[in-house]
């Protein structure tokens, strides 16, 4: 039951220092041993296209549903890294949803999704007319999933970059946006520190989208924090997400 077990734990982090999900990084198989398009057909083949039941009915993503082989299938038999792109989580809906709603916050600026998953926050920022998005994820197969998901919506893919940009210059962005992100004690440190220092030597603006969970709302971050907007989140989110039941969108804000 991976797609179900994914999010189940990964609710179940709110009271966890480690995020733990299917440890099977031991079994993973290289991504360098097959080919973009083997790749790309394992994904088409694993996956369902999904355009409601979500806060951007606009966007179409590629996603694990219950009519999915691995959303319930036996964790080890999944052959590469644990597909947090495979689930739209409820900070990158609101997120999202915030920039469909407010074209002008990322219209004609250059843009860092950072932790991109699924991309459909980068997929947002390009609709909304962004001159220039970046989809940061670690995750070679997650940037795969983020190019077929922008095709999907009639785009062109975007700049992909699987470097960790925490704690390194990531250059000139006039945005930076993040969901769900903070949900590790060590991580929301560094993306407080880093995040900090992208505003204050870059001048970029940080928005970042999250439901609530407790290592958020505990970390000190949150005090620094201007809410902008907030989403009840539909129905089969909250069965998903075992009851929360809305997400905000928030500004950093630095002393």
């Amino acid at each position: 039951m991976i797609g179900a077990k994914l999010v189940r734990r990964h609710v179940q982090s709110l009271n966890r220092f480690r995020v733990v999900f299917f440890q099977i990084s031991s079994r993973c198989f290289s991504t360098e041993r097959l080919s973009e398009e083997a790749i790309r057909k394992f994904i088409s083949d694993n996956t369902e296209i999904v355009g409601d039941n979500h806060l951007t009915p606009e966007i179409k993503l590629r996603l694990f549903t219950p009519n999915c082989r691995f959303w319930f299938e036996r964790p080890e038999l999944w052959p590469f890294d644990d597909p947090y792109w495979a689930i739209y989580w409820p900070g990158g809906q609101a997120l999202s949803r915030y920039l469909l709603n407010n074209p002008g916050v990322c219209s004609g600026k250059s843009v860092l999704d950072l932790g991109s998953g699924c991309g459909a926050t980068a997929i947002a920022a390009k609709l909304c007319g962004a001159d220039r998005v970046v989809a940061n994820d670690i995750d070679s197969v997650a940037t795969l999933a983020t190019c077929m998901n922008f095709q999907l919506n009639g785009l062109d893919p975007p700049v992909c970059v699987t470097r960790d940009l925490i704690c390194s210059d990531p250059g000139d962005f006039d945005l930076i946006l993040l969901g769900d992100m903070f949900y590790d004690e060590a991580l929301s440190c560094q993306l407080h520190s880093w995040l900090e220092r992208c505003i204050k030597t870059r001048k970029s603006k940080v928005l970042i989208g999250d439901p609530g969970r407790a290592r958020f709302e505990e970390h000190r971050i949150r005090k620094l924090l201007r809410e902008l907007d907030k989403f009840d989140l539909p129905g089969p989110v909250r069965e998903e997400n075992y009851g929360l039941s809305c997400s905000t969108v928030w500004q950093f804000v630095p002393e």
